[in-house]
């Protein structure tokens, strides 16, 4: 499948890969500060943003519409750069095809399965009734009980179109179908022996240090960092820290 992507910059290619209920987009602050310097290609993975929505989300799968986008762009290799479902997107990715791979960063997940209550909260958003006049105010407080979180409820209501007939940008049952792949992790065969970082939000609990042998196990090279004041949502909770990490880690690349 070819993905809706955002296409900024030249030089030297690097890939954002998103997370669940998420977009390309949510990586704007990341794509504008590196399109000076870089060839920075954000993604919309399949039932996402604006790209086609198709049953099947196994992390293989999305693994492979990423590289079938990169050979419709004519990039062979690039950085690849991806925030939780798109962070084990883009592990999968480094294993099955490391030869595409120049440099790794997953940004606050490791290659575990996770119990998260991200089912409840696609159940919760399919029942918000759709009807003529349905206000932003009316979605949001129809996901309170599933999402206490007002953060994320203004996150997740980013992908409701409003209007006469409201609707889901997003592909929302293809998606729900999908939570038990999505929470969960298939091993690929293999190893990705490059350049790796493992970015964490400080207050974040979703990489811990028991998952340190798995990862390395996988990403022999891996180093791990983490960002103050940041959450699982580290690039949004501190769009500076985390930025800085980035740049860090491509400063010397040459190619």
């Amino acid at each position: 499948m070819l993905l809706n992507h955002v296409d900024t910059g030249s030089g030297l290619p690097i890939v954002l890969l998103h997370g669940l209920f998420g977009a390309a987009r949510n990586f704007g602050t990341v794509q504008r500060a590196l399109s000076p310097l870089f060839h920075v290609i954000a993604m919309d993975a399949r039932n996402h943003g604006a790209s086609p929505h198709v049953a099947g989300m196994r992390y293989q799968t999305l693994a492979a519409d990423v590289l079938e986008t990169l050979d419709a762009l004519g990039v062979e290799r690039a950085a690849v750069i991806g925030h939780s479902m798109g962070g084990k997107t883009a592990m999968t990715i480094a294993v099955m095809a490391p030869e595409r791979v120049a440099r790794l960063l997953v940004a606050d997940i490791a290659p575990v399965p996770y119990q998260h209550e991200n089912a409840a909260v696609a159940d919760a958003m399919r029942a918000i009734p759709l009807r003529a006049g349905l206000t932003r105010a009316e979605a949001e407080a129809a996901l309170t009980d599933a999402v206490p979180i007002p953060s994320v409820r203004t996150f997740l209501i980013q992908n409701l179109q409003f209007g006469p007939q409201p609707h889901w940008r997003i592909g929302l049952d293809e998606i729900a179908t999908a939570i038990p792949d999505l929470e969960g992790w298939e091993t690929p065969a293999g190893t990705y022996s490059g350049p790796t970082l493992f970015v964490s939000g400080a207050h974040s609990d979703y990489v811990q240090p028991e998952h340190r042998p798995v990862i390395r196990a996988l990403f022999p090279t891996a180093r791990f960092v983490s960002v103050k004041n940041a959450g699982h949502w580290l690039h949004a909770d501190n769009p500076a820290g985390f930025l800085s990490v980035v740049e860090a880690f491509l400063h010397d690349w040459k190619g």
